[in-house]
């Protein structure tokens, strides 16, 4: 039988996966680019997430200590494996690409073709930062405690990387 500690621990990590589970699947989404693996990496990182859960320090933020886990198990499958990834960094709801005129679905598709093209090209570092701030929506703070570097770094890295995507775009299109 569990003591009462221990179960409200559980409840408490229970609490913690529910309200990253999104987050954490996206994550993984940028770094593998497979919908399948995305939903693998981020559900073995929270159970080496649960079993290490003693680790956690409760008054650092749960997915900062989450990430270091799961980015680690990102680049292990990135590393392990060779697999034609599936581009799917963007999510756009129906509406977003919802139109009666033919032409402007063809364009919206080939818009989020290139983009995708773009950020895959992009070094995983670079990448990993636009993710983090463009398409999770992280503060430079919050960017700066995941990552472990200082908010000028992080401001630095964003600004190379957002140059270099440019460029790749402009190319492009």
């Amino acid at each position: 039988m569990e003591s009462g500690i221990q179960k409200s621990n559980k409840e408490y990590f229970e609490m913690l996966v529910k309200q990253n589970m999104k987050q954490a699947y996206f994550t993984a989404l940028g770094f593998v680019g497979s919908h399948d693996a995305a939903l693998d990496l981020s559900q073995e990182a929270f159970i080496r997430a649960y079993k290490n859960f003693s680790k956690f320090d409760k008054k650092r933020k749960f997915f900062t200590w989450y990430y270091k886990i799961l980015k680690n198990l990102c680049l292990n499958f990135i590393r392990d494996k060779t697999h034609k990834r599936e581009n799917h960094f963007l999510e756009f709801d129906n509406e977003t690409l919802r139109s009666d005129n033919l032409s402007e679905k063809i364009e919206n598709s080939e818009l989020i073709s290139i983009m995708e093209q773009a950020i895959e090209g992009l070094d995983g570092d670079e990448r990993e930062i636009i993710i983090l701030r463009e398409f999770e929506g992280h503060s430079y703070k919050e960017i700066s405690e995941i990552l472990n570097i200082p908010i000028g770094t992080v401001m630095s890295k964003l600004f190379y990387a957002r140059k270099k995507l440019g460029e790749k775009l402009r190319s492009k299109v």
